[in-house]
């Protein structure tokens, strides 16, 4: 099992693009970023970059405002 955003997924193996198409992300969603076990995955490696079992990716979104 997986966490994403602190829920657990049964993803193991998925990349983080897929587990981003999961949560409703577009690929080329803006402002996105994405940490695993608490270490930034750069946007260029989510379409390879695989998540094992008992791994947490925490998706962030940034929003404006003040």
């Amino acid at each position: 099992m997986i966490f994403v955003n602190g829920e657990p997924r049964h993803r193991d193996g998925a990349t983080i693009a897929e587990l981003l198409a999961d949560l409703g992300v577009e690929d080329r969603a803006r402002g996105v970023a994405v940490a695993v076990d608490g270490e930034v995955v750069p946007r260029a490696k989510w379409p390879e970059r695989r998540v094992t079992e008992g791994e947490r990716v925490e998706a962030l979104s940034a929003m404006q405002g003040g």
